[in-house]
C-alpha cells in the first residue's frame, strides 16, 4: 500500500483562482458558433452569448478569460470591433484558417461575456503591428471613468461606466507570430508601451503582462528580465506584474504530425504523459531565472498558454484547429493543474488552449448541441483549490510505462479552504493498474468525505451522440482510519476527495 501524507499545518502559499483560468481566441469555431452566435439566432442566447456554454462555464467557475489571442491578438486593432456591426470593419484572419472576421464580436461583446461568467478579464494587446497610442488609447476606452473623446466614444457605443480590466498583455508570442523580435528588442519595445497603459483606478489597477518564453527558451526569459530591470527601482518589479509562458504538449514526429486525438496507443499515451509533465522543469528552471531579478516573487509566471496539441479531426478545416478530448487530456490537465497548485508562489494565473472547440477545450458544440469534454470534467473537480491554501503532501510513487517513457504512477496537490476541509486531487496515470493508498493526515482527525471520479479507457470520449461516456461518479472505495482515510483509485482516473 502506498503511503500520502498531508501536513495542513505547514502552510505553502495561496493559490491564486486564475490558476484555472481559459483563453479564447478568435480562432476557427472557438468564438463564433461555441461562444456567440449573436441576438438574432434560434440557438437560445442572452446578448448572444450561448445560454448553455455560459451555464455550463459558470457551473466549473471561470475565474479568468483571455482574448483576443494568441497570434490574432497582434493582428487585432480595437476600433475595427466596436460601434454599430453593420458597420464594422471586415477582415481576413491570416492566421486561423483565411476566413472574413467581421468583428461582430468585439471589446464590448467580450465584456458582456466576463460579465455572464462572473470572471476576471484578461485583455491582448496589439504590440506586433499596432501602435502605443493604439494600445493606450483601447485602455483608456475601456477604464477611464472621466470626460474625454474616448469615454464619449464608448458612451455613444452603449457603455456609460468604466470597465474593470486585471490583465492586460503587452503582445503575444513576440518571439514568434508576433513579431519574431529577439528578446532584447522585445525587452524595451515592452518598457515603452506598458508606460503608456495608465492605472484609471487606484483601486484596481491593472496587472501588467510581460511576453515571456517559449518552452525551453531560458534566454529569452534572462534576456527580458535582464532589460525590464535596467534602470529601475526595485519596487517597480521590472516594470511588470506577471510574466508570460506558452508550453504546448506536442509528441507527433513533426510540427505537421502532431497525431491523433482519440486513435492512440499505450505507447503515445505514456509518450504524452511524459512530455506534458516537463512542465515542471520549465516552471522550476524559469522561476529560478526570476529569483535572481526578483527574489520576493513580486511577479507571477502566467502560463497563459497550455495543453494538448493533436492533429485536427478529419474532415474540418486544418486552421480552425479542432480536436476531439479523451481521458489522455483529462489526466494531462489533471497532471498541469496539480504542478501549478504546488508552484502557486511563483505561478499565478494559467489559461488552457482554448475553452469551446479549439485544441484542448471544455466544450464542444456543433449547431444547437453541446458536449462537455473529460477535460471540463477536471475542472469541474479542481475548482475546490481555488483560492485555498496548498499544504504540505508527499505521496510515495513508482515509475511505471514503457521504455521510451516512463512516468510516476500518481500525481497529486492538496489544500485547505476557509472552512479547514482539505481538498485532494490524485491523478492515477497508468493505463491499466489501481493501486492502494493509505492518506496520513498529521493533526487532523477525518470525520467525513465526499469522494468524486472521473475515470474510463484512455482512448475514451464523448460525443454529440453519446455525450456520457466520460462524466463525474461519486467514489466512495474508501475507509476512514485512526490516521487519516485509506482508498483505492482505479487506472486512467482523476480523483477528488474532500476530506472534513
Amino acid at each position: 500500500m502506498l503511503k500520502m501524507y498531508v501536513n495542513p499545518n505547514i502552510k505553502k502559499g495561496k493559490i491564486n483562482k486564475e490558476i484555472y483560468g481559459h483563453f479564447a481566441e478568435h480562432l476557427g469555431r472557438g468564438i463564433y458558433e461555441g461562444i456567440y452566435v449573436g441576438e438574432n439566432s434560434s440557438i437560445p442566447n442572452t446578448n448572444g452569448m450561448r445560454n448553455d456554454v455560459v451555464e455550463a462555464l459558470k457551473k466549473m467557475q471561470v475565474p479568468v478569460l483571455r482574448w483576443p489571442g494568441g497570434c490574432f491578438a497582434d493582428e487585432y486593432h480595437w476600433k475595427d470591433g466596436i460601434g454599430p456591426k453593420e458597420t464594422r470593419k471586415k477582415m481576413i484572419n491570416t492566421n486561423w484558417g483565411g476566413v472574413v472576421e467581421d468583428n461582430s464580436f468585439g471589446t464590448h461583446e467580450f465584456m458582456e461575456l466576463c460579465n455572464q461568467l462572473g470572471c476576471e478579464a484578461y485583455v491582448n494587446g496589439n504590440m506586433g503591428s499596432g501602435s502605443v497610442q493604439e494600445m493606450s488609447e483601447w485602455v483608456e476606452y475601456m477604464t477611464f471613468g472621466g470626460s474625454s473623446p474616448l469615454t464619449k466614444l464608448r458612451e455613444e457605443n452603449g457603455r456609460k461606466e468604466p470597465w474593470n480590466i486585471k490583465f492586460f498583455g503587452v503582445g503575444n508570442e513576440n518571439w514568434g507570430c508576433g513579431g519574431n523580435m529577439t528578446p532584447e528588442y522585445y525587452a524595451n519595445q515592452y518598457r515603452q508601451y506598458q508606460t503608456f497603459l495608465r492605472n484609471y483606478n487606484s483601486d484596481k489597477p491593472i496587472n501588467k503582462i510581460c511576453c515571456g518564453p517559449n518552452g525551453n527558451d531560458y534566454n529569452w526569459t534572462k534576456k527580458v528580465m535582464e532589460e525590464c530591470f535596467k534602470g529601475v527601482q526595485k519596487e517597480a518589479h521590472g516594470l511588470m506584474d506577471g510574466l508570460s509562458l506558452h508550453y504546448y504538449t506536442i509528441t507527433g514526429p513533426d510540427w505537421f504530425h502532431k497525431g491523433s486525438a482519440t486513435g492512440f496507443s499505450k505507447e503515445e499515451w505514456y509518450k504524452t504523459l511524459k512530455a506534458t509533465l516537463n512542465m515542471e522543469e520549465l516552471i522550476t528552471r524559469h522561476s529560478t531565472i526570476m529569483d535572481e531579478y526578483d527574489p520576493e516573487q513580486n511577479i507571477g509566471l502566467m502560463v497563459d498558454e497550455w495543453g494538448n496539441w493533436f492533429d485536427v479531426e478529419i474532415g474540418t478545416n486544418p486552421g480552425f484547429l479542432y480536436q476531439q478530448n479523451t481521458m489522455r487530456d483529462a489526466l494531462v490537465a489533471g497532471i498541469n493543474l496539480n504542478i501549478f497548485n504546488k508552484h502557486c508562489k511563483r505561478v499565478r494565473m494559467a489559461n488552457i488552449a482554448q475553452m469551446v472547440n479549439v485544441l484542448q477545450s471544455v466544450i464542444l458544440t456543433e449547431g444547437e448541441k453541446m458536449v462537455l469534454t473529460p477535460t471540463y470534467y477536471v475542472f469541474y473537480l479542481y475548482k475546490n483549490h481555488q483560492e485555498a491554501t496548498l499544504v504540505d503532501s508527499y505521496l510515495q510513487t513508482s515509475l511505471i510505462g514503457t521504455e521510451e517513457s516512463k512516468v510516476p504512477n500518481l500525481v497529486e496537490s492538496v489544500s485547505m479552504n476557509e472552512e479547514g476541509h482539505i481538498n485532494m486531487t490524485i491523478n492515477n496515470l497508468s493505463a491499466d493498474e489501481s493501486y492502494d493508498v493509505e492518506s496520513l493526515l498529521v493533526d487532523f482527525k477525518a470525520q467525513n468525505v465526499n469522494g468524486t471520479i472521473l475515470k474510463g479507457n484512455i482512448n475514451a470520449y464523448n460525443t454529440f451522440e453519446n455525450p456520457d461516456v466520460v462524466k463525474l461518479e461519486a467514489f466512495d472505495a474508501y475507509e476512514l482510519t485512526d490516521q487519516g482515510i485509506k482508498f483505492t483509485i482505479p487506472p486512467c482516473s482523476v480523483l477528488h476527495l474532500e476530506v472534513f
